[in-house]
């Protein structure tokens, strides 16, 4: 893989990365015409029981189907009904598609789960999962953006600064670096901070503003084009 340019690309590692747990969730694999959602919903034992399939419906952008493979999914790794960090990790580093052990993969994980954890209450559920899904999946171009600056937003304060941006590119680096042809430099991340806050931080405040952060992103051809891949993920 050639990371070259991840300064303006990385929104979409981050996004492209978190297809992988889609992947780990199991959330690729056929679910049979029989199989009933409301069913789960009523008669599993689980700690923590998601809102009903019509109230899903409603909150999010997926069709009943969609929900059913969705929940089968998430269920099938979380019995308990709800993921905290550490079995998010675990899930996430599992030897399924590209294999990346936890260890290069754990920083990754925690910044993706913070996303998923709006409430910031230290656990994921079905519900969290299904919202942060249908914003990637099929939310709009600025939805998909303001997810994105929010998972790089480490601190919630509105603004991103080099500090958080370099602890995003460390975390992909140590995951996809090894894999990348010409392997990049040590040095290679606060490169592509420096050059990304070039490119995005234009009153040069030395912080990118979420109008900064979508404004550049729109302009940016390769950015809009790739977000079509999301389109038909599921």
């Amino acid at each position: 893989m050639n990371l070259e340019g991840l300064e303006m690309v990385a929104v979409l590692v981050v996004l492209a990365l978190f297809v992988k747990v889609l992947e780990q969730f199991g959330l690729f694999e056929p679910v049979s015409l029989e199989d009933s959602v409301e069913d789960e919903f009523e008669l599993s034992t689980v700690c923590h029981r998601p809102e009903g399939l019509e109230q899903l419906q409603e909150q999010t952008k997926f069709t009943r189907k969609e929900l059913q493979v969705l929940y089968r999914g998430f269920k099938n790794e979380c019995p308990s009904g709800i993921v905290n960090e550490e079995n998010f990790k675990q899930i996430y580093s599992q030897p399924k598609g590209e294999k990346l052990s936890i260890s290069n993969s754990s920083t990754y994980a925690t910044f993706l789960f913070n996303a998923f954890d709006t409430n910031h209450d230290g656990s994921v559920s079905f519900e969290d999962f299904v919202a942060g899904l249908s914003v990637i999946l099929r939310g709009t171009v600025d939805d998909r953006l303001n997810w994105a600056f929010n998972l790089y937003d480490l601190n919630k304060d509105g603004c991103i600064t080099k500090e958080e941006m370099l602890d995003i590119m460390k975390s992909i680096y140590d995951m996809m670096g090894k894999y990348t042809y010409p392997a990049l430099r040590e040095e290679a991340p606060r490169e592509h901070v420096e050059s990304f806050f070039q490119k995005m931080d234009r009153n040069k405040d030395g912080v990118v503003t979420i109008e900064e952060f979508i404004e550049s992103c729109q302009k940016d051809e390769n950015i809009m084009r790739s977000m079509q891949l999301f389109d038909n993920v599921i």
